[in-house]
């Protein structure tokens, strides 16, 4: 594709956003893509996760109604029947040759958050603003799922000896396509795996060779359920499912931090109650512990499981807690590092190359990377720098385009130089 070609696909993309288990449209247009592609192989939908390992899947209702949508969009029909179950996310496979195998992670999820509509808001002035209201693309997944087919093309175009597998990985922001993916077998011949993600603060033309610093996140659902009565008449009868969440979320906040590292706890949504008069029979809140290693965040999960228990314990309740989400820390390794900062100061439109930065939250291709690591390989987490006008997560996030170029560039001279190497 060319650079105009990849522009407008992420741009159609933008456009399309779905969240977790729902990425019809997208997978479907990536792999629209890929079979135009000289491929040895290419895995859709439940042949590229270990389905058992998926959680978070929404019930039937939803995914049907994404699944219109996405047909609405313009997807292809027997496509989508092969995603059926919400079973999204490809694995594209190119055999060039007696060389090691390198990977490439991509994920494809948007978030649920309404995109700007403001004139100064690019996507909306040039007429890409997301057609899927409520949904945006504020983190440049779509970017990356562009970023992909580039270096699928660029690879496939050199003279790659190896095999390379790019793969295209669903419901990162909810953190739960990452283990099925990872555990799906088609990472455990992996030599070298390069994930890659665009911003993160850093400006468009920089190259961040191996970031570190991910913070093992679990996150969270908890629903307590107590018995309802009148607020002002009896309000000895009730059990307040209400008061239980208030006691939680306060202790929540104090759990102990740890010596050993840095630990995070956040309740991000509170759901219940009635009317100001009844005493709140079911009130169900989400919220996520993290911890500057696995061992710390698994820490703070048990400590916060403790405190759930126990305020519902207190107010005669009872609470059913369940694990939305869940991702290990990872960290990057030298040689792969060394070679994407080699290639970039040697890549045109790169301004500053760092060797290594923290990211200062949470990703689930550490998964992926902890697979190919224990296997005896070598992983990588690279960013590319893109200027956007507002912070990753927000209504007015955008991707400098020439950013895509960028990553092409970079991570396929990578790929191109790691197939030259033994393990």
């Amino acid at each position: 594709m060319t650079d105009s070609d990849l522009v407008e696909l992420r741009r159609d993309l933008h456009r399309h956003p779905e969240p977790a288990w729902r990425e019809f449209y997208t997978t479907a247009r990536v792999v629209e893509e890929l079979e135009k592609r000289d491929l040895d192989a290419l895995y859709v939908g439940p042949e590229a996760l270990a389905e058992e390992d998926r959680v978070g899947v929404p019930d039937e209702d939803e995914l049907g109604a994404w699944l219109d949508r996405a047909r609405d969009a313009g997807a292809r029909g027997d496509l989508l029947e092969r995603l059926t179950g919400g079973s999204t996310g490809a694995v594209a496979v190119a055999e060039r040759g007696d060389g090691p195998t390198v990977a490439l992670r991509v994920d494809i999820d948007g978030l649920p958050i309404t995109e700007s509509s403001a004139g100064d808001h690019r996507p909306a002035a040039a007429g890409f603003r997301s057609e899927n209201e409520g949904y945006m693309h504020a983190c440049g997944h779509d970017a990356h799922a562009t970023i992909g087919i580039g270096v699928l093309d660029a690879v496939l175009d050199s003279d790659f000896a190896g095999t390379l597998k790019v793969f295209f990985q669903p419901g990162e922001e909810r953190i739960v396509g990452g283990e099925p993916m990872a555990e799906s077998g088609h990472l455990d011949d992996v030599d070298y795996l390069l994930a890659v993600h665009v911003g993160l603060d850093h400006p468009t033309g920089e190259i961040v060779a191996g970031i570190d610093g991910f913070l093992a996140v679990s996150q969270f659902e908890a629903e307590f359920v107590g018995t309802p009565s009148h607020a002002g008449a009896r309000p000895e009868s009730g059990d307040n499912a209400m008061q239980a969440v208030a006691t939680a979320i306060e202790n929540l906040y104090g759990i102990p931090r740890h010596s050993d590292g840095a630990t995070r706890v956040n309740v991000g949504v509170v759901e219940g109650g009635t009317a100001t008069n009844i005493v709140a029979e079911r009130v169900a809140i989400e919220g996520e512990v993290r911890g500057e290693t696995t061992e710390l965040m698994e820490y703070m999960d048990e400590k916060a499981r403790r405190v759930l228990r126990s305020a519902a314990e207190m107010q005669g309740c009872d609470v059913g807690i369940t694990t939305a989400g869940r991702a290990p820390s990872a960290r990057s390794d030298d040689e792969p590092r060394d070679v994407v900062a080699a290639v970039a100061r040697d890549t045109d439109g790169i301004t500053s190359v760092l060797e290594s930065d923290r990211l200062g939250g949470s990703e689930d291709a550490t998964y992926l990377m902890r697979r190919v690591q224990e296997r005896g390989g070598a992983a990588a987490y690279v960013g590319v720098g893109t200027d956007h006008p507002g912070g990753h997560h927000t209504a007015t996030f955008d991707v400098d385009e020439a950013s895509i170029d960028h990553g092409v560039d970079v991570l396929s001279r990578a790929i191109v130089e790691l197939g030259r190497r033994r393990r």
